[in-house]
């Protein structure tokens, strides 16, 4: 056995299709919004939103959403992603149902990433 075909295990990054996508800029490229969510401890989720245009008010948005889905929230400044909206909990689907009735975003330019 001189060649050794043994992969190693590496840790899972959720934002490596984001930065694939990103990295290949062209001239008809879509600006996808990232809807993912991310394990605490134990059963409890953060739901984060990634991707929003920057004229829209993201602490206007987030206020909407802790009211209609009953959760807890923050906007944080991340020096890489710009700002991005966490929220409580598994809200994939109301997000992604919300910011598309809302007209925010259309439907083909959200992705939904997580297990």
């Amino acid at each position: 056995m001189s060649d050794l075909d043994i992969q190693i295990p590496t840790t899972f990054d959720p934002f490596a299709e984001a930065n694939a996508e990103d990295s290949g800029a062209g001239a008809g490229v879509k600006e996808y919004v990232h809807i993912r969510i991310q394990q605490r401890n134990g059963r409890k989720s953060l739901t984060t939103v990634q991707g929003l245009k920057k004229e829209f008010s993201y602490n206007k948005i987030l206020k909407d959403l802790k009211k209609e889905f009953c959760c807890n929230g923050t906007v944080v400044q991340d020096p890489e992603l710009g700002q991005v909206i966490q929220l409580q909990g598994d809200q994939r689907k109301n997000v992604s149902n919300f910011l598309v009735q809302a007209g925010i975003v259309k439907k083909d330019h959200i992705k939904i990433h997580g297990f």
